[in-house]
């Protein structure tokens, strides 16, 4: 192609009469409709089990609350998951391995402060394999003293490693500021309290504490959702308990406040984390909320972005969203920056909170981010994976798939006027707390100049 004939994108862009104007959106597509059961078991197991045919695979989570007031409760609950998949009285790690290798499966297992969680995937022909390995972990995992020693050790190092990650000491730090003492700050535990948890101490945690009653399963893939349960009966028959699991107890409501700086001397970047009390998912101000929010930080083309990083560059990323526990939800906002801009962009950070409930969000930018929220929606569950996650997010707070299918017609028809109202009921700078993690010697005099922020204690061994 030659100089004459070939054009740029800029060019191609534009008309002798200006740039050409973007066609308009498409009609928004629908929810697709999900063939599934939403039931519980004899043992007290809620399972929704869903039909999405797109791949021969199935897709499974597990859930069960698992929380715990005792000072070694997340120690042991981290060396508990660490050591679920490590054998049992039928299998050992390798015929575990070997059986799941098999029908290309795979089972990992996790905790934090809410939940233990089990994910698995598989050949859908290689379910009921899947199942009877589930089974056979949640009822009968071991935890022999030779693998909690092997997996107590590896997790003493990668918590070490965790705890100097900036982002994992602001975490840590906005947990403490929002929450105090509960429960659910104790997401990384101490290395020291690891390294003292005994096999026993395992073990008799997985009997009182991997019950069915009040968890749920979630399975998604290549199945009839109508005979998921009585295949679960039989493989999970040996799951039972009168007991149920156990909730975390209620989050305080935030209220708002000062800001905490959090000093961590010579650090070179700053952590911002702020944090304001919001509402489930089934308040029916939640659509207009999530768009006000999707219109202030909750993603690239939103105000706080495009003033915080793309006009003054004090950052390269910038966000707010959603966090929910149990039944109780915020909306939390996050960017790192240098030192030398911190206090400038917690001010522009305030100041994009007070724009939006003063100046709020023009037809404009509703239509644009209905757009971006109703087919993230959609795109986020075209997967088998996607919508095994979105699905147990729902499951996990009491929702159910008729919300997920419900959800765009919710968001469709928020209003102007009901998203202005959003933003100025949920976004006033004065409901937000949180903190700053970095060097107090330099962010101190500017940071407390804003007003409204405090300076505490240096992080321990820092």
């Amino acid at each position: 192609m030659t100089s004459a004939t070939h054009r740029t994108a800029e060019e191609i862009g534009r008309t002798a009469a200006g740039p050409r104007p973007l066609p308009p959106l498409g009609a928004q597509s629908v929810a697709a409709d999900l063939s599934h059961v939403d039931t519980t078991l004899s043992n007290g197991l809620r399972v929704l089990a869903v039909r999405k045919a797109t791949v021969p695979l199935v897709e499974l989570r597990v859930w069960i609350p698992f929380a715990g007031e005792d000072k070694l409760h997340p120690a042991t609950a981290e060396v508990l998951a660490e050591t679920l998949l490590t054998g049992t009285a039928r299998r050992d790690r390798v015929e575990i391995d070997a059986e799941l290798a098999l029908i290309g499966g795979d089972l990992g297992a996790g905790v934090d402060p809410e939940r233990l969680y089990v994910t698995g995937s598989a050949l859908s022909d290689g379910l009921p394999t899947l199942l009877d390995v589930l089974g056979d972990v949640l009822t009968g995992a071991a935890h022999t003293d030779a693998e909690v020693g092997r997996e107590r050790e590896r997790l003493i190092e990668r918590i070490a490693v965790s705890r100097t990650q900036p982002r994992t000491i602001a975490r840590e730090a906005l947990q403490k500021q929002r929450y105090g003492d509960h429960p659910a700050t104790r997401e990384v535990p101490q290395a020291a309290d690891v390294a003292v948890v005994t096999p026993d101490q395992v073990r008799a945690l997985h009997a009182a504490s991997v019950l069915p009653r009040g968890s749920v399963l979630v399975i998604v893939g290549d199945l009839d959702p109508q005979t998921v349960p009585a295949d679960l009966e039989r493989a999970l028959g040996g799951w039972a308990s009168d007991r149920s699991a156990l909730r975390l107890p209620p989050l305080p409501e935030l209220t708002g406040g000062h800001v905490l700086l959090v000093p961590r001397p010579g650090a070179v970047q700053s952590q911002i984390r702020l944090s304001a009390q919001s509402v489930p998912r089934t308040d029916p101000r939640y659509p207009a909320l999530q768009l006000a929010n999707l219109a202030y930080g909750g993603y690239f083309s939103s105000r706080l972005v495009e003033n915080i990083r793309e006009d003054k560059g004090y950052t390269y990323g910038a966000h707010s969203g959603f966090e929910f526990t149990d039944q109780n939800a915020t909306v939390n906002v996050d960017a790192d920056t240098a030192n030398e801009v911190t206090a400038a962009a917690l001010l522009e950070t305030r100041y994009e909170l007070g724009r939006l409930g003063l100046v709020p969000p023009t037809a404009e930018e509703v239509e644009s981010v209905r757009q971006y929220a109703i087919g993230s929606l959609l795109t986020s569950t075209s997967s088998q994976t996607g919508l095994a996650g979105q699905v147990m997010a729902l499951a996990a707070t009491g929702l159910s798939v008729e919300w997920l299918q419900e959800h765009p017609a919710r968001v469709a028809a928020v209003t102007e006027e009901q998203v202005a109202q959003a933003a100025l009921d949920f976004f006033a700078p004065k409901r937000f707390t949180g903190v700053v993690v970095g060097d107090a010697e330099l962010l101190g005099p500017k940071l407390t100049a804003l007003g409204d922020v405090t300076v505490g204690e240096e992080i321990a061994g820092e």
